[in-house]
């Protein structure tokens, strides 16, 4: 049973760190707590830019855990704690392009997360890009790129993690009478079992984008799909997240609409089953070539049947990502 992993009792010793200007709104009154009075903002220090508010500590933490999922230098990109774009490649600096490819509107404002210390060559990709971007947050910032960032974007929040605090095991929400708590979601566990269910096989450049895709999906609010790529020189992509929605077709059609031509030969992750076959024959009208879903659906043979109707690869992983 999970829950035997869980305390029988909690007691939480917390100290005021920082009064915030407001919550979410004006008229909410706000403060960052932590275990010890000598913990900066999510376990780190704040570089340069104003202090960071309430929304800015939310996404920050949301963009931290979906980059640091990753063990390639990863740059993801979170707006309203919704990934518009992820991305690894070689560098943090040959990444950082391709994340904002993925929906350069919705990043417009946004805060970025960086795996790896950002150095120098970044500098000349924040250049191009020209956005206006809140904070970023990353293991440690050279010189060169903190100086960069005073002279030309000295508004934009800079934060560096170093080491960072390790990560609280539990999550914790306040509701009506008492709280939830839950472990945090670290991905699949090992028993994961991955299936081929279709008649077409997914190619090796496919797994690769899959296996991508998965793993960015469990960052996208529920109901959650993402569409993404594996480029010719190793670098994975998203192209269309479409996260939020209470039907997952709606979902679907969302990150088809984001990519456009791009869902032509992507693939599609999904954080929960396929309720019904809308979703595979939206994504086949668009293009996309393979999925990824946990399956357990009453109707997965109808999803399968769909699949192999339309050439698609399906797999199904067995595990639910689901995160509301």
């Amino acid at each position: 049973d999970a829950t035997d992993n869980l305390p029988d009792y909690l007691a939480l010793d917390l100290v005021k760190i920082q009064s915030l200007r407001y919550g979410e709104n004006p008229h909410q009154a706000a403060a960052l707590y932590s275990r010890t009075a000598t913990t900066g903002p999510l376990g780190g220090k704040l570089l340069q830019g104003k202090a960071l508010s309430y929304n800015n500590l939310l996404d920050l933490d949301a963009v931290w855990q979906a980059a640091t999922s990753f063990d390639e230098p990863a740059v993801a990109i979170v707006k309203h704690l919704s990934p518009c774009g992820i991305a690894t490649a070689e560098t943090p600096a040959a990444a950082f392009p391709l994340a904002l490819a993925s929906d350069p509107v919705s990043a417009f404002g946004g805060v970025f997360a960086v795996n790896r210390p950002v150095e120098d060559s970044f500098i000349a990709a924040a250049d191009v890009a020209g956005l206006f971007v809140e904070a970023i947050i990353a293991p440690d910032f050279s010189k060169g790129v903190q100086a960069w960032f005073a002279n030309h974007k000295r508004n934009c929040r800079l934060v560096a993690l170093g080491d960072g605090e390790a990560s609280f095991r539990l999550e914790m929400r306040g509701i009506q009478g008492g709280y939830i708590v839950q472990e945090v979601d670290r991905g699949d566990p090992e028993s994961a079992n991955w299936q081929v269910v279709s008649q077409r096989q997914p190619t090796d450049v496919e797994c690769r984008a899959m296996r991508f895709g998965w793993q960015a999906v469990q960052h996208v609010k529920s109901n959650a799909i993402v569409l993404a790529v594996a480029h010719a020189n190793g670098a994975l992509a998203t192209v269309g997240i479409g996260g939020g929605q209470p039907s997952r077709v709606d979902a679907v059609q969302m990150a088809v609409a984001k990519a456009g031509e791009r869902a032509s030969g992507a693939v599609m992750a999904s954080d929960a089953f396929f309720p019904f076959a809308d979703g595979v024959e939206v994504a086949a009208e668009a293009g996309i070539k393979a999925v990824i879903q946990p399956g357990g659906s009453v109707r997965d043979e109808e999803v399968i049947n769909a699949a192999d109707r339309l050439g698609l690869a399906l797999v199904f992983t067995g595990i639910r990502h689901f995160k509301h």
